[in-house]
């Protein structure tokens, strides 16, 4: 297995030699060795390393969600580290000042509402207006690159957590990602970067991240394992609605609740509803804040009654179905109490079909299938894409 920062200096190293690079990264990137991408650069002399670029989290992945990141010189090169999640999302002109190259490295999760594939769609955007090439040094996507799922993003519901007009699940690698966003000039006006994908060797698309040989990098301080991976891309509605989604315990995602919940009537309404490839049990649990991980969370040092997912079949496991079958007997179960907050439930689901459907009450089966046709429509777009 070769990612494509191992790639970058065994054998396309003529794409920096010479170059003054700025390095779009996080902690995440690293070379399978477990070498930072930057460090590779700097120890390799090739280059100069220009400008250093960080998305949410920052380039270190510390800082916790939603969290203003601050520009800052880098603690080991002295060069400057540029926030990308703080007062601009897109570099500025003034932040590639001097960049021959842009190179980005960093690990996407396989969600649409992940900020990372944002800030790389931005940056590209950026790079493209001031001519310089990009080059995506591919990773692989953890949750395999074969499904995708959930509504496509529509043109108004478009924010930082729903940037590319895909579904909530894409099933596609990062280069994969850069490739359809640039190609299909989705940048503003159009514009498109000259962008090279250096691919990775030995990953194979029905691959799961711990059969890759890789070690596993926490992402981002809430997504701590591949299994909160998993269910992600269904898990994470639970953040536009009165319900919280286990930020501040141990096992975000994979537990939800609220003080007001009854576990045993959720789980009633659950078992009608096909929830394959995962066990759902009763749990209690109690916020708290978690420096650097999760801050003021909802139903902080309250006592929460709620539902433990876990899974046990994840070849089985359809995320964004599951998410819509767990807020589904939560509504049933505590109709008053579970609450979509319009426009936060909206952009992470990217239409408002979904939540009008789930305030009616409608089946989950019904309501999956209400985005069927541009599910097939996105296929047919990503498929021109695809490198592996």
């Amino acid at each position: 297995m070769q990612l494509g920062s191992d790639r970058l200096l065994r054998d396309s190293s003529s794409l920096i030699a010479g170059k003054r690079v700025g390095i779009l990264t996080n902690h995440t990137g690293r070379l399978s060795d477990g070498r930072s991408i930057i460090d590779a650069i700097a120890d390799s002399g090739i280059c100069t390393i220009q400008s250093l670029y960080g998305p949410e989290h920052g380039i270190a992945g510390d800082t916790p969600d939603g969290k203003v990141v601050d520009h800052a010189l880098h603690p080991r090169y002295g060069v400057q580290v540029y926030s990308l999640y703080g007062k601009t999302h897109k570099p500025t002109p003034e932040m590639l000042q001097g960049v021959d190259i842009l190179v980005c490295d960093i690990q996407d999760v396989g969600a649409r509402f992940y900020t990372f594939i944002s800030t790389v769609a931005l940056a590209l955007e950026a790079a493209a207006e001031q001519s310089i090439p990009f080059v995506v040094l591919d990773r692989p996507n953890p949750i395999r690159g074969l499904a995708f799922d959930g509504p496509v993003r529509v043109p108004s519901l478009r924010s930082f957590v729903g940037w590319m007009p895909i579904p909530v699940m894409h099933g596609m690698t990062i280069g994969e990602l850069a490739r359809l966003w640039n190609e299909e000039g989705w940048s503003a006006n159009g514009v498109k970067a000259h962008l090279e994908i250096v691919a990775m060797e030995g990953w194979e698309r029905q691959m799961w991240f711990d059969e890759t040989g890789l070690t596993w990098t926490a992402p981002s301080p809430n997504m701590p394992t591949l299994e909160t991976a998993i269910i992600y891309p269904g898990l994470c509605f639970v953040e536009g609605t009165s319900v919280s989604e286990g930020r501040g315990t141990p096992q975000p995602f994979q537990i939800i609740g609220a003080p007001w919940a009854d576990p045993e009537r959720i789980l009633k309404h659950l078992s009608g509803f096909d929830i394959s490839g995962v066990e759902c049990s009763e749990v209690d649990f109690i916020p708290k804040e978690i420096p650097g991980i999760a801050s003021q969370p909802k139903f902080e040092n309250c006592a929460c009654h709620g539902i433990r997912i876990s899974v046990v079949d994840r070849d089985a496991v359809q995320p964004v179905h599951l998410g819509i079958s767990l807020l589904a007997a939560f509504k049933r179960a505590h109709s008053a109490e579970t609450i979509f907050r319009n426009r936060r439930f909206d952009i992470l689901t990217g239409n408002t079909n979904v939540r009008q459907m789930l305030e009616r009450g409608v089946h989950p089966n019904e309501v999956c299938e209400g985005w069927a046709r541009e599910l097939t429509a996105f296929g047919q777009i990503r498929s021109k894409y695809l490198i592996y």
